[in-house]
């Protein structure tokens, strides 16, 4: 059975050339280098963990192995999914774009809507992708555990509690108070290095820029940082020396501070998450029909929990 398909358009004249959708959300944890990927798991990976004691002792004649070394292991293990449409060919001949079909019976798809339909079915892949990286549920359809869904169940994590959601979560007025729970809650042996983020949801992100305008009460003055008020353009944008990343799939009002060499992304080919198969089934079984096919795996896991920060508001 098709998909179904609706057109309804009432355009007129000559086909414009392109199809208008809203804008699609990318993968931009992926794409802005917000973690390590690790690509080619073809089943899963183990991801070694290693800790020390002291390792520098009082020195003595002899050689004196008294320091520890742990070896833990985690497991990261790409989960499968998958795009299938069916699209009738038949439902495009009313339409303004059937001249690009052809004149025969046996026609096309138009290939101004299947190319459109390529890169729509890649663009809210890469959304859905982006959801689960960071609160993605296995036991949800087309999802794997994202990180705040791992980090939660994890006790090594460090856990702050944040705003109250009832009371409006985080906001221009309290986002200093708020990123500065997590700051202060990094351990001092991450705390200065030089890939350690603060990844925020899109809202908190909105607020401390806005909070960086100087319009509340934070101390930046009544013109804002660099006296340019509301007109905040920092690129990258930092809080007491630690970068902030916008994680666009972080649940509002949460927070996560990491390295990003303790994240991790993993899948099969990296190729896979922008291949989309167009299959025309005319000569395969005689129908009208054509399928959009595209298949990937994907899966997250971070290393040390103890490295790691949740900030989640409180209900």
């Amino acid at each position: 059975m098709a998909t179904t398909t609706s057109i309804t358009t009432t355009y007129a004249g000559e086909f414009a050339g392109k199809y208008i959708s809203a804008a699609l959300l990318s993968a931009n944890t992926i794409e802005n280098g917000g973690v390590e990927v690790k690509p080619n798991i073809k089943f899963k990976e183990v991801i070694k963990k290693i800790s020390t004691n002291d390792l520098l002792k009082n020195a003595s004649c002899d050689f004196d192995p008294t320091s520890t070394i742990t070896l833990t292991e985690r497991i990261i293990q790409p989960e499968e999914f998958q795009v299938n449409l069916t699209l009738c060919k038949k439902d495009f001949r009313s339409d303004w774009d059937a001249i690009q079909m052809g004149v025969s019976a046996f026609d096309n798809l138009p290939k101004s809507f299947a190319d459109y339909l390529i890169a729509h079915v890649a663009a809210k892949v890469a959304q859905k992708n982006e959801q689960n990286i960071w609160a993605g549920v296995n036991a949800n359809a087309g999802e794997f555990d994202g990180f705040v869904t791992l980090m939660t169940a994890d006790a090594d994590v460090v856990d702050v509690a944040g705003a109250s959601i009832g009371s409006g979560g985080v906001t221009a007025a309290n986002v200093i108070s708020e990123l500065g729970k997590v700051v202060d809650a990094i351990p001092s042996t991450l705390y200065g290095k030089e890939d350690l983020y603060v990844y925020v949801a899109q809202n908190v992100y909105r607020a401390y820029t806005r909070s960086l305008g100087g319009f509340q009460a934070n101390g930046t003055g009544a013109a804002g940082y660099d006296a340019k008020g509301n007109n905040q353009d920092i690129q990258p944008i930092y809080f007491d020396g630690v970068r902030i990343f916008m994680a666009q799939g972080l649940t509002s009002n949460y927070m996560v501070a990491a390295e990003k060499s303790n994240l991790y992304f993993g899948t099969g080919l990296l190729s896979d998450h922008n291949e989309v198969k167009v299959i025309d089934m005319a000569d395969i079984d005689g129908s009208q029909n054509v399928r959009i096919v595209m298949r990937l795996t994907a899966a997250v896991q971070y290393g040390i929990g103890s490295d790691v920060v949740l900030y989640t508001p409180t209900a």
